[in-house]
């Protein structure tokens, strides 16, 4: 125990030391590595400053001046750049703030609203602005993050600038003369041709001029010096007409632009008044691009607009306050992004950046049409402006035209479905004899297989595939009709004929010419529809000859019934009034029965006639004035005289006849066949004892004969074929009739212009009514 009370203090002294030296190394490597990364945060604010003196040289270097207002700055304005670009020589840089001190009291309150809206709602802007010396200034304010900036520098095109710009008027001519559709060149200082357009070159083709790679002139030696003279003397444009043959007349137009001059032929036809002076050449290509339909931008190399039509403003509906030369393509592309004018994109900064590579390009490109929010769709082609560098945007809306396309191909696929779906086969050959348009049904009828037909084959090879599968007759039958497709006459009529094959097949052919100059042929199969019809005409036939059978049994038995009928009628009257008192009660009723009978028999044989009479279209009214109960009383003594055909108690007919009934105007005895065979049908059906009425009225200028009864009645079917009922043998009567009378009441009836109707009483009976004008004369019905 003592051992370790000793070795207990040195223990605690020895670790005492190990902890303040670990302790020291500890300190040590944290100051070593706070002094390290002290001085790579040195070393990164050095850099960063040098990259912001980078930037602020750069900026400072531009012909512009900047003014930022930033947080870390309290509000501060910074300005970067050189004063002497927008402000008076001699005025530094902080008075541009001063807006009053160098521009007018407008503009200088017009910029101030901009920047406050800029600085407290955000609200970015670009305009133009004009100082107290006259320049023109494009001011433009942005937001970033949490700062603000002002940016002012000189605009492109200033007033009363004088700058020496040929070589790029002599580019940007060329440039745009290419994209003319009409004839136009340029000339350089000594009057040589030095580019002519594509137009140009193919009107000098035309006319024979010029050969492989050379620029002819299209005016002869003479006339050419004369024109060059007139030009020479004048920087105005110069006009000169132009007789070209065949090609037509023209006017040309030669006009100063640079060092040299450009011009252009136009028909003679649109020659309009004579254009005002230009001030320079690349004004007067101003007027020619506004007067163009196309919309049309110029961009120089730094992206300014320097040129552009109001097509183009129209195009994308930009306010002329806006758009003004000088303003930056990226300002105008930012804008159109806004109103929702330019295609979605996911990522519009890489589009753009995509966009703006039309500037490094040396050939003409067209860029994917753009697909805009509202519905149009925009092909965008960029061209080189010239060896200055710029960009010639020229934008065609296809809106209408993709529709037309779709349209047109929605109509081409309706049609083509149409085609195939119809029951004929159709062939269509173009002037070179080869088929451009076929449906399946032409390959069914010819047994050519559609693989053949889809390849658009020569008339010929479908005469021989043809061969082939009709061996017969196959080839022959298309070598005849070739002729009809190669005749090219156009005098030719259209051709239609029937085809007799020897496989037993009908076929109806047309050959029919179409506008375009090509030749459409049907077929159409016609084999059953032909047996049918043979069959039909067979029938027919034998209808015809038995209706002439018919009628002339009818007219033979009639009249040869006639006679003997007489006879009879005459002997029954003579027993009757001889040999009456000496009859006994049976031997009268036996008479009585057969004068009914004969009647009857009578009435019949008449109504045949009429009939066979109607059937012939001889049938003819005798219109005179009737006296209605005359007529009424007549009918009721031709029913009484029938009555005896009747088995058990006879009917009881009651007639009601309106009083003072207006003149009647009709065929009486066709009048008394109406309403006796009415009369005789109703007490056919009536029940024994039953009661018939007969009521006759007017009513609005017609006559009415009602004639109801107590029979069975009418059902849906007999009411809706109107006297169906009395017609049919099959109808439950105490006498059965063959159908005659009732064909003759509505054969005399509508003679006579008239309507007949039946309809069912209740609780039983029938009611017909027969409808009549007060004059059938008067009507014009008679036949």
């Amino acid at each position: 125990m003592a051992n370790l009370g000793g070795i207990a203090p040195i223990a605690i002294a020895v670790g005492a030391g190990g902890f303040g030296l670990i302790a020291m190394l500890a300190v040590r490597t944290l100051l070593r590595d706070s002094r390290a990364t002290k001085r790579l945060a040195a070393e990164q604010v050095s850099s960063l400053r040098a990259l912001v003196d980078e930037y602020e040289n750069l900026i400072a270097g531009n012909r512009e001046l900047t003014v930022l207002w930033t947080e870390q700055e309290d509000g501060q304005a910074r300005v970067l750049g050189q004063a002497a670009s927008v402000l008076p020589i001699g005025r530094p840089p902080q008075s541009v703030l001063n807006l009053h001190s160098w521009l007018p009291p407008s503009q200088a309150n017009r910029l101030a609203r901009h920047i406050e809206d800029l600085r407290l709602h955000g609200q970015s802007f670009s305009t133009s602005i004009e100082t107290n010396d006259g320049r023109v200034v494009r001011a433009s304010g942005w937001v970033m993050g949490g700062a603000t900036a002002l940016r002012l520098r000189p605009a492109f095109s200033q007033p009363n600038a004088e700058r020496d710009s040929s070589t790029e008027d002599m580019d940007s001519a060329r440039a745009i003369l290419a994209l003319l559709s009409k004839p136009a060149f340029l000339r350089d200082q000594d009057d040589q041709l030095i580019y002519a357009n594509p137009a140009y070159l193919a009107l000098a083709r035309t006319l024979g001029w010029g050969g492989e790679g050379e620029t002819p002139e299209l005016l002869d030696a003479k006339r050419l010096a004369d024109h060059l003279k007139r030009c020479d003397a004048t920087d105005q444009p110069v006009s000169l007409p132009l007789d070209l043959g065949r090609q037509g007349k023209f006017e040309l137009i030669e006009f100063p632009v640079g060092q040299g001059r450009a011009g252009y032929l136009r028909p003679s036809g649109a020659m309009a008044a004579e254009p005002p002076p230009p001030e320079s050449g690349i004004t007067h290509i101003a007027g020619i691009i506004d007067a163009l339909g196309t919309p049309i931008a110029i961009f120089n190399a730094k992206r300014e607009l320097v040129q552009f039509n109001q097509a183009y403003a129209r195009l994308w509906n930009l306010d002329p306050r806006f758009l003004v030369l000088g303003l930056d393509e990226r300002a105008i592309l930012d804008k159109l992004r806004t109103e929702g004018q330019l295609p979605n994109q996911v990522d519009y900064h890489t589009w753009r950046t995509r966009h703006l590579e039309s500037y490094a390009r040396k050939e003409p490109f067209e860029a994917e049409p753009w697909h805009l929010p509202d519905g149009r769709t925009i092909k965008v082609i960029s061209a080189p402006a010239g060896a200055q560098g710029g960009v010639i945007y020229v934008f065609e809306d296809l809106t209408e035209r993709l529709k037309l396309e779709s349209t047109n191909k929605a109509f081409t696929n309706v049609l083509r479905e149409t085609i195939n779906a119809l029951t004929e086969a159709v062939a269509v050959f173009g002037t070179n004899g080869r088929l451009t348009l076929s449906n399946p049904q032409l390959s069914k009828l010819w047994r050519v297989p559609m693989n053949e037909l889809g390849a658009n084959p020569h008339i010929d090879q479908i005469a021989e595939a043809s061969g082939r599968a009709i061996p017969e007759d196959g080839a022959s039958i298309w070598r005849d009709l070739k002729r009809g497709i190669i005749d090219l006459n156009p005098t030719r009529t259209d051709q239609t004929g029937r085809i007799n094959r020897s496989d037993g097949r009908l076929v109806d052919y047309a050959i029919t010419r179409l506008p375009d100059g090509q030749t459409m042929m049907t077929f159409l199969d016609v084999t059953e529809s032909a047996g049918y019809s043979k069959v039909l005409k067979e029938r027919n036939d034998a209808l015809v000859a038995a209706d002439r059978l018919k009628d002339a049994f009818v007219e033979n038995v009639s009249y040869e019934l006639r006679s003997p009928l007489t006879n009879i009628i005459g002997f029954s009257d003579f027993l009757a009034e001889a040999e009456g008192e000496n009859l006994n009660p049976r031997q009268r009723e036996y008479l009585d029965y057969i004068r009914a009978s004969s009647v009857t028999l009578a009435v019949l044989i008449d109504n045949i006639l009429d009939l066979a009479s109607v059937d012939a279209g001889i049938a003819e009214l005798n219109p005179e004035p009737q006296d209605v109960t005359s007529l009424v009383e007549k009918a009721r003594a031709g029913l009484t005289a029938s009555l005896h055909d009747l088995s058990g108690e006879p009917p009881n007919l009651v007639i009601d006849i309106e009083p003072s009934l207006p003149e009647f105007v009709a065929d009486g005895t066709r009048i008394v066949q109406v309403l006796y065979n009415l009369l005789s049908n109703a007490a056919r059906f009536s029940p024994p004892g039953g009661e018939i009425r007969l009521t006759v009225g007017h009513r609005a200028g017609r006559m009415l004969f009602v004639i109801e009864d107590e029979g069975p009645g009418l059902t849906d079917e007999m009411k809706s074929a109107i006297l169906t009922r009395l017609d049919t043998t099959q109808a439950s009567g105490r006498q059965r009739g063959a159908g005659l009378a009732l064909s003759i009441v509505r054969t005399f009836v509508n003679l006579h212009g008239g309507t007949i109707s039946a309809e069912r009483r209740e609780p039983k009976g029938s009611r017909i009514i027969v409808n009549l004008p007060l004059d059938s004369a008067v009507a014009g019905v008679a036949e």
